[in-house]
């Protein structure tokens, strides 16, 4: 029974994008930001459960990114909706991840299985988004001591947004590149 415990976390975790989303959405950002706390324990914890039990699977390895970038989207989208970050900032961050789930499909169905692993990069796009994402929410309870650091923020987010999802396109495309060639 323990050995489903990872994966229960995560899944945990996914099923929390949506109270989140109707938190922000209801413009009730403390509940909102101690739901957001509480899925970063929940990615914390599936890891490091998952690792100290040897329970380590394909589908918790899938699925802990998935829950990732929902969580990011849903938050990104929301934040959007009610005025707290650009609509432009949202598509960029959706978008990113947009084109690299296009980008594994393709190379799935056009070239072969696919080993996907993050990046440096990547993973530091992934916490630079969640610390944001918490400063937002932050933002809108503390303005005066908060708000000022946002814009910038942002900015850093949508640059490593954008030079990351480069790389991944970049980088699978050199890889598909080399695989069709040593094919022929």
């Amino acid at each position: 029974m323990l050995k489903y415990l990872p994966n229960a976390i995560t899944t945990l975790r996914l099923l929390l994008a949506l109270p989140l989303g109707l938190l922000i959405l209801r413009q009730e950002y403390g509940m909102a930001l101690a739901v957001g706390l509480l899925a970063g324990v929940t990615d914390a914890l599936d890891g490091y459960t998952a690792r100290r039990l040897g329970y380590l699977s394909r589908f918790g390895a899938a699925l802990d990114p998935v829950a990732d970038k929902l969580l990011i989207t849903v938050s990104f989208l929301c934040f959007a909706h009610i005025g707290a970050v650009p609509w432009y900032a949202a598509a960029i961050v959706v978008g990113r991840d947009l084109v690299i789930v296009s980008g594994a499909l393709c190379y799935r169905l056009l070239v072969g299985s696919i080993e996907f692993a993050a990046t440096r990069l990547s993973k530091l796009n992934m916490l630079v988004q969640i610390c944001f994402c918490a400063l937002v929410l932050t933002a809108q309870l503390l303005p005066d001591l908060v708000q000022p650091a946002i814009p910038g923020l942002l900015y850093v987010v949508l640059i490593i947004a954008v030079v990351s999802g480069a790389d991944y396109v970049i980088t699978w495309s050199r890889k598909a590149r080399e695989k069709k060639q040593m094919e022929h």
